[in-house]
């Protein structure tokens, strides 16, 4: 049909449909043998940042133009989500690249695109996104790391929390105050700060309950010295630049909390068919098969809002904002809920650690926390009706 879009909400492209099928042979040949392990130990997952790096699917949004694969947007939530299915910290790895580097391609010069996008397509470096501080998590407008001006640097002082993959990233956007008298409007920058800047150094890592495998670290800026060609966009356009980074990157964890999701139920489908009780498989129980099809159906509707709010996102439609929060909000909500719906189909063996739904549970939980609150979002929401 003539103007047909490239895809719908309906049927995927048959480009999309190969990417899930090579992303996910290679998730479980190459990343789901050491999900465990990663999570059990709090380790970096190395062996999966090797195999997507070596696959290109490390970063898959980064513009041709850069040396990236010029992904759409529906393709780096395919990539999440296959990955998240067999381990959430190692989904972080694609995810966070593109939450990190997403401001520079909104809103960066060409050099200073050039400059860092070309390392991170080729797989050289990782990009970490510093918005949250210790007071300033949901406000985030009441950060107080200042970026003081002088000459041809701005000089960056503070702290930022939360900062996922922080000591293992090269490179991070932070957001700092330029002007504490306008705030939020127009008194926040953004700026491109290395990992071996004199001043720059890092916590010790979060103790968390899921996601271990993904360092998370505060980031100290102390007295770091920043070109002030290192500036995302104009003075003054950090904050605009940060929201409107999270409009599109919303979507990537619901990406990831659609993947954890349908790596619980796959499993918890497996476990009852097998398992017998009462003479007979637990899967032939009506009460068991009324979970398995709320879990299904809540799965579904979630993913095609995901996608839904994908084909938005490469759009940049207007109704953005509205579909970005309510995508990951509902991803995640459901995700939770079906990942506690598979322990409970596991029975005692699902509360075990000899068993996967009881970390993608645990996995789960971060979804409906970070890029904002669930509460957050449906503030969010409530601002943009459409």
């Amino acid at each position: 049909m003539a103007g047909a879009p490239e895809f719908d909400l309906y049927r995927l492209a048959e480009e999309h449909d190969l990417l899930r099928e090579s992303v996910r042979a290679l998730a479980e040949a190459k990343i789901a043998p050491f999900a465990a392990d990663v999570d059990e130990r709090g380790r970096f997952p190395r062996e999966a940042l090797d195999a997507l790096v070596a696959s290109d699917l490390h970063a898959v949004h980064v513009p041709e133009e850069f040396g990236g694969a010029g992904a759409d947007a529906l393709a780096t939530v395919i990539v999440i989500e296959e990955v998240a299915r067999v381990c959430a910290s190692s989904s972080l790895i694609p995810a966070v690249n593109k939450l990190g580097s997403l401001p520079l391609v909104l809103s960066g010069s060409k050099e200073l695109k050039e400059r860092y996008l070309t390392p991170l397509a080729k797989g050289e470096a990782m990009f970490s996104y510093c918005l949250s501080e210790p007071d300033a998590g949901s406000d985030a407008g009441g950060m107080r790391t200042r970026a003081v001006r002088d000459g041809d640097v701005y000089v960056l002082d503070g702290v930022k929390r939360w900062i996922t993959n922080a000591g293992v990233s090269d490179f991070y956007t932070v957001m700092a105050v330029t002007d504490p008298e306008k705030r939020t409007r127009g008194g926040i920058s953004a700026f491109v700060v290395e990992k071996g800047d004199e001043g720059v150094s890092f916590g010790a890592p979060e103790r968390k309950l899921g996601i271990k495998g993904s360092p998370t670290r505060e980031v100290y800026l102390d007295n770091v010295r920043v070109p002030a060609s290192r500036m995302i966009g104009d003075e003054g356009t950090g904050f605009a630049t940060a929201m409107r980074t999270l409009d599109h990157t919303r979507i990537t964890i619901a990406a990831q909390a659609v993947g954890i999701a349908q790596g619980a139920l796959d499993y918890a489908k497996g476990y009852v068919r097998e398992r017998k009780q009462f003479g007979k498989p637990v899967g032939d129980f009506q009460g068991v098969q009324f979970m398995l099809a709320d879990m299904a159906m809540k799965l579904e509707a979630a993913r095609q809002l995901t996608y839904a709010a994908a084909a938005r996102s490469e759009r940049n439609d207007a109704d953005l904002t509205f579909f970005g929060a309510a995508a990951k909000c509902l991803a995640s909500d459901a995700a939770m809920e079906i990942t506690t719906d598979a322990v409970q189909l596991l029975g005692g063996y699902g509360y075990t650690r000899d068993y996967p739904v009881e970390r993608m549970m645990r996995d789960a939980k971060i979804t409906q926390i970070y890029e904002g609150t669930n509460q957050v979002q449906r503030i969010v929401m409530a601002r943009n009706l459409p």
